[in-house]
């Protein structure tokens, strides 16, 4: 045997000490195994640590999860199936649970974020019981259970590989993280082969599910049986010669990877029994279906042990070689006659020439003849001159036969015999000169079996002549069999590889696109359809993306070649979502524009892999260019998404919306550091949903109306199903967009409105007029003088909002008179609004002559001047609003600086040897101080007025939300608590509220609360005595309406001591421990809840109730902190 430097790299054991995974090795590594042996112990994918001393690599070791990408292949889209049998219920369930987690994570609570996610997902897994119809869509309940089992079971699992990733976990609880991987990697297998298999048969039906199930299991036993060093164990660099992993580092023990074996050879096998046992011996093929699905695996798990899959039941090379030749020999046999019967002579029987029994010896010989040959090759057995010869042999014996089997004329019979013979040569002596005779003789048996088989019939498929399909089948077959000898070549002919894979995936997309979007045959006046299979599209796919990556790691491709043939093959799956007849060569030319970034310049590390600026001008340019040559494309998807054509704006804006997706790569990968192309990036995304959401009418010169898409809009259908519509006007809506663009290009620093005064000026009028004019357009359609309050009003507010977030040396002065102005600017519009429209209803009518009566005027009148009033009420509440959080954003800010500037100060002095506790107090107490600062410095600036235009802000606000809840909600006693907050807003100021501070911000809230229930309630009395249904008053002693009156307002008496005790008590922060006053409010307000009749006095009882014991708990944690303190 050759010296492993000396050996090719397909043979070559190597171990990488750089890789993301950890790999497998054998459990004993012996010199003297074959070539093929050794290479298949070893994972030349990963790296392994294999010591000297077992006790160092059982050592638990603090790290990264390292099979995160296996667990997510096969997890992901079982927690996407799962998601869709649920339905919204779980989404919604899940997506807050994990919103709650996620915040809770970054208050850097690990306990809360760990229990915030486990309830997460048991939350989502009783919603997925209750509304998903498991339990109803089968008709067996034990079925259903069991279902309902494997849904639980996989939540679990997720939970088990979020919980892994938590590393407090690995350094608190080392064995529970391992103990998590070990579960991870025996479970995962089970769930996601049956998940796989659930959601296929759900897709394409129950023909063949027993062998979509034996694909799935043997792919994830791949993935997951085949032995892995742990992630958390101590490794070290494995040496080549006796190099060992203990059993204590692998993942999985010799119990799971027994269960693993068994459930890959026996799970497919129960499926098909349990699934088809009515039919499962009616007939040969039956019988073949049973026998493949147990050696089919049984043969998948002699070729895993190759990798150590059978390491758990010797460690004898030998012993374990002997046992895949012995058995391998025997399944292979079993597997070579089923498949005659079951595929063979049943869909290809019209293309065997030979009259039985010939046709079944030579079959026979032909299909276990090369399966000899391949397993002899897999398990290394060629090697001597013994093994070569019989291999020759068995290669010139195997094409003769076939060539037989197929027709092929006795004179010319020779010809694969020498085929096979100069591929037996060059298998065993890596002759690319015979590999290319092989080629060469193989393409004319090829062109032979076409011509004889095809050549004649006159059909058209897949939109063309089958003699024109026929030559590109032939040429793409050719060019597959030149490929691998090409790879053989020099390096300095690799561009011949690359030629050839290039050329090759363009035949394969033509040729599968013509087959899947022209999928139709037409013979002698017979046309059918005829669908090219989806699974052929993944299959080929996924082949073509293996190999590519293959050579790539074998240094026989490029990485352009790579790049374009990834993009190649991937485009090619496009066709089973997208029905366009374009679709693949659209796919491919984005993907191409797309993907350079990741795939050409992906590596980090190296300065030459950096783009240049005048490189990513041009990806972006490329971008754009791809983006409009898919708009057709586009237009397709948005019309199968909407049921109907889109418009020209819709389809803008996400064609913009597309090119800034696509621009994200190279600009996160290459130009991270450039902050203009990050702000470029955002703007250009914001642009495109701008246009998706307002849909602006868009000019006939910016409209791109090719024939598919004039075809499309002309179709009668739209008018016969939604009728004649009539559109509003939408040009506002441009005027909204640039005010939008306008605020993001300020945010991004693309318009420096910060550092010129004249600009921020000229800025803040064009925002206020734009808004204006939008808003007048929109919402208010009435006269002249009220479209210029409102412009006005708009002018005011954009020019106070950004004067007071970037002032200038004189703004201190005029921004408190431009406030003034907007205030008085309320009333003015909106008593103008009324007048306005009582004018024009009025007009109106006598102009188009209604003979309406008096009662309906006024009626029609008052109903119209009181939406236009609410909305002129939302306008100004949402301005005011918008002020009061300026000013409390600007004052929070100045009072941040002032603490940092004193905790600095502080900390210099002697404040340094405080305790913790007793600095945090001495914090609170100069809270006041530093306010008082605050305000004396706003004074010598010129900016006194901002608490106080802050405050009446707030307050006008609260007033307006207030008259608003009255004329929407009927004055709902709900709403105070979402309206309150507002008053968190106000600010101390020297004026208006002298005495307000830090410490008494909540004061506002709760008085807000107590008053307005309190307020409600008498009104709901009153109203209950005064309309009861008698006239008058209607109160007698001793009557209904009295008794009412007078229980319900000592109630609500009885309810106001906790309210009064509990407003001074978050006045003054300030009661003593032993005060029993708020627990003796508890009784009262228990009374009120159970006793009275109205809503609002039993909602003033619960937060008396709630009062009582919140100022009850405050002040004796008050109390013990105190203590701590002393």
């Amino acid at each position: 045997m050759l010296p492993p430097e000396l050996q090719p790299r397909l043979f070559r054991p190597h171990i990488s000490s750089t890789s993301d995974e950890p790999a497998s090795s054998s459990p004993n590594y012996s010199p003297h195994m074959s070539p093929a042996s050794s290479r298949n112990f070893i994972d030349r994918r990963t790296s392994a640590g294999a010591t000297s001393s077992r006790s160092n690599n059982s050592r638990f070791t603090p790290s990264s999860f390292a099979y995160n990408g296996r667990i997510a292949l096969a997890l992901v889209p079982c927690a996407a199936f799962l998601l869709d049998l649920g339905g919204a219920p779980v989404i919604a369930t899940l997506t807050v649970g994990l919103l709650i987690s996620y915040i809770v994570d970054s208050l850097d609570v690990k306990y809360g974020a760990f229990l915030g996610i486990w309830m997460s997902l048991i939350t989502a897994q009783i919603a997925f019981f209750f509304s998903s119809p498991l339990l109803s869509s089968f008709d067996s309940l034990p079925l259903g259970l069991l279902a309902s089992f494997l849904c639980a079971e996989t939540t679990f699992l997720i939970g088990c590989w979020i919980s892994i990733q938590f590393k407090w976990i690995q350094l608190e609880n080392p064995s529970i993280v391992v103990a998590l991987e070990r579960l991870l990697f025996a479970c995962v297998p089970f769930v996601a082969s049956s998940f796989f298999a659930w959601a296929t048969i759900s897709a394409v039906g129950m023909n063949n599910s027993s062998y979509y199930f034996l694909v799935f299991a043997c792919v994830f036993y791949w993935l997951f049986a085949v032995p892995r060093v742990s992630s958390f164990k101590t490794k070290q660099e494995a040496k080549y010669h006796g190099g060992e992993i203990p059993d204590d580092n692998y993942i999985l023990g010799p119990l799971e990877s027994s269960f693993l074996s068994l459930n890959l050879m026996f799970m497919p096998l129960l499926f098909h029994v349990a699934s088809h046992y009515s039919v499962m011996f009616s007939s040969a093929a039956s019988v073949s279906d049973l026998l493949l699905l147990f050696f089919v695996p049984f043969l998948f798990q002699l070729y895993a042990s190759t990798r150590g899959g059978l390491w758990w039941v010797t460690k004898d090379s030998h012993q374990l070689q002997s046992i895949r030749i012995v058995n391998g020999a025997i399944a292979m046999v079993v597997i070579v006659i089923c498949l005659e019967i079951r595929v063979v002579f049943r869909s290809f029987g019209k293309y065997i020439q030979v009259p039985p029994p010939l046709n079944y010896l030579l079959v026979t010989t032909t299909l276990l003849g090369g399966a000899a040959g391949a397993g002899a090759s897999v398990l290394g057995m060629i090697s001597s001159g013994l093994s070569s010869a019989f291999f020759t042999a068995l290669a010139v014996i195997v094409s003769s036969a076939g060539a037989i089997v197929v027709g092929f004329p006795l004179l010319f019979t020779p010809l694969p015999a020498v085929a096979g013979l100069y591929f037996a040569r060059f298998f065993t002596k890596k002759s690319v000169a015979s590999y290319f005779a092989f080629v060469a003789l193989g393409s004319l048996m090829v062109i032979w079996f076409v011509m004889h088989n095809y050549w004649d019939l006159n059909i058209w498929l897949a939109g063309m002549f089958l003699k024109s399909f026929c030559k590109l089948i032939v040429a793409n077959i050719i060019m597959a069999m030149v490929i691998p000898g090409l790879v053989l070549l020099p390096s300095k002919f690799h561009f011949l590889t690359e030629a050839g894979m290039v050329a090759h995936a363009l035949l394969l997309c033509y040729i599968e696109d013509r087959f899947f979007n022209y999928s139709t045959i037409y013979h002698y006046g017979m046309e059918d359809d005829v669908m090219y299979p989806s699974y052929m599209v993944i299959l080929t796919t996924l082949v073509g993306l293996a190999v590519v990556r293959r050579l790539f790691a074998d240094h026989r491709v490029g990485s352009k070649a790579v790049w374009i043939l990834t993009c190649l093959y991937s485009a090619k799956l496009a066709m089973l979502f997208l029905s366009s007849k374009s679709i693949v060569w659209v796919a491919a030319a984005l993907l191409l524009a797309i993907s350079p970034p990741l795939l050409l310049y992906k590596e980090k590390s190296k300065s030459a892999s950096k783009m240049k600026p005048w490189q990513g001008y041009a990806h972006a340019l490329v971008v754009a260019i791809s983006v409009w040559f898919c708009r057709e494309t586009i237009f397709d998807a948005l019309q199968w998404w909407n049921g109907r054509s889109p418009s020209d704006s819709l389809l803008l804006g996400f064609c913009i919306v597309l090119i800034g997706l696509a621009c994200i790569p190279v600009v996160a990968l290459h130009f991270s550091h450039v902050l203009s192309a990050k702000r470029s990036l955002v703007l250009v995304v914001a642009t495109g949903c701008m246009f998706i959401l307002m849909q602006p009418p868009m000019p006939m010169t910016w409209s791109y109306h090719s024939e598919m898409i004039k075809a499309a809009r002309e179709s009668a259908d739209d008018i016969s199903i939604y009728g004649f519509m009539a559109s509003k006007p939408t040009w506002p809506s441009w005027l909204l967009i640039v005010a939008l663009l306008l605020i993001l290009a300020a945010a991004t620093s693309l318009v420096p409105i910060k550092y010129v005064v004249e600009l921020r000026a000229f800025y803040s009028v064009a925002m206020g007029l734009a808004l204006g004019v939008y808003i007048s357009a929109e919402f208010f359609l009435q006269a002249a003088v009220l479209h210029a309050l409102i412009v006005i009003t708009m002018v005011c507010a954009s020019v106070f909002v950004i004067f007071t977030h970037f002032p200038s040396a004189s703004s201190t002065k005029l921004l408190p008179w431009v406030f003034a102005l907007l205030v008085a600017l309320f009333p003015v519009t909106y008593l103008l609004e009324g007048q306005v429209r009582i004018e024009n209803d009025v007009g109106d009518t006598a102009a188009w002559g209604w003979d309406a009566s008096e009662e309906d005027k006024k009626v029609t009148s008052m109903l119209a001047i009181e939406g236009a009033r609410t909305s002129i009420l939302g306008l100004y509440a949402a301005i005011f609003m918008l002020i009061a959080l300026l000013i409390k954003f600007e004052l929070t800010s100045l009072l941040r600086e002032k603490v940092s500037e004193s905790g600095q100060s502080k900390t210099q002095g002697g404040a340094r040897g405080m305790f913790p506790t007793r600095a945090r107090l001495m914090q609170q107490r100069r809270a006041t101080t530093i306010q008082s600062f605050a305000i004396e410095k706003m004074s010598e600036e010129g900016a006194a007025w901002m608490p106080a235009v802050g405050n009446v802000a707030t307050i006008v606000c609260f007033a307006i939300c207030l008259i608003l809840n009255i004329h929407i909600s009927g004055g709902s006693s709900q709403a105070i608590f979402f309206l309150a907050p507002i008053l968190l807003l106000l600010n101390q100021d020297s004026d208006l509220l002298s005495g307000f501070g830090d410490k008494q911000r909540y004061f506002p809230v709760t008085l807000a609360i107590s008053t307005y229930l309190a307020l409600s309630s008498l009104y709901v009395v009153w109203e209950e005595v005064w309309f009861g249904g008698n006239t008058g008053w209607g109160v007698e002693i001793g009557g209904r309406e009295w008794f009412f009156a007078v229980k319900n307002l000592a109630l609500l008496i009885l309810t106001s001591p906790g309210h009064i005790i509990f407003n001074r008590y978050v006045w003054s922060y300030s009661t003593k421990n032993s005060d029993p006053s708020p627990m003796l409010t508890l009784p009262l307000s228990f009374a009120a809840v159970v006793i009275t009749d109205v809503f609002q006095v039993r909602l003033l009882g619960v937060l008396g109730i709630v009062y009582s014991v919140a100022q009850y708990v405050i002040s004796r944690q008050q109390h013990m902190k105190g203590l701590r303190y002393i």
